[in-house]
């Protein structure tokens, strides 16, 4: 069923390459190829752009939920910072990782020739724990891992014909219900260590304060 998809998908666009190929003069084609690989990398340069810029933050969130928290008592003012804090990085959080993290795992699927789904959702597990951890660290570490994946595989599929194969693309997705476990693994891992480096982080200082 997933190749009938794909290679409808991929009769599809061929079809319409063709008729663009009909309607636009053959002396013309040459700028209407450059207007529209122009468009598309521009598309996901500032798809990618905003990608990583969020992702390679520290602080994901910032909605400061504590500003919420106005009461005078001590320990109803606990109690409520801890139920805030739990729902801004305990619920909120592994929601906007699930998120990123399946848009890697799109963007390394659609690009990621070779690799089965469960390859790259592993690989993308990788990347986004690895960029979460080195935002700790440093933001600029951290964004430049983050857009370095999305932007070399960009530079392989321009230079490599045939590269995004529909009817392939397809067939991976059709593999994500077969491993919905693995992902739910790969995430709980990734929002441990984001819980782990926030504890870190709350109990030491600063360099500033250093």
């Amino acid at each position: 069923m997933s190749k009938i998809i794909g290679d409808a998908v991929n009769v599809t666009l061929g079809k319409t390459v063709e008729y663009f190929g009909s309607v636009i003069p053959p002396q013309y084609m040459v700028y209407f190829t450059f207007a529209i690989f122009t468009l598309l990398i521009t598309i996901y340069a500032l798809f990618v752009w905003n990608f990583y810029r969020f992702l390679a933050k520290r602080d994901l969130l910032q909605l400061n939920l504590a500003q919420y928290n106005r009461y005078d008592h001590a320990v109803v003012k606990k109690l409520l910072a801890a139920i805030l804090y739990v729902l801004e990085y305990i619920i909120i959080l592994p929601i906007v990782v699930f998120f990123w993290f399946f848009v890697m795992t799109f963007i390394l699927l659609i690009l990621g020739r070779e690799q089965s789904f469960s390859q790259i959702a592993l690989i993308a597990a990788c990347i986004v724990g690895a960029v979460r951890i080195t935002s700790y660290y440093s933001e600029d570490l951290s964004k430049d891992l983050a857009k370095l994946f999305p932007f070399t595989i960009l530079a392989i599929a321009l230079v490599t014909p045939g590269f995004v194969n529909v009817p392939e693309l397809v067939v991976k997705i059709s593999e994500v219900g077969n491993l919905f476990s693995n992902i739910v693994v790969y995430l709980v891992v990734i929002m441990a260590l984001e819980f782990i480096l926030r504890m870190l982080q709350l109990i030491t200082p600063d360099k500033d304060e250093e």
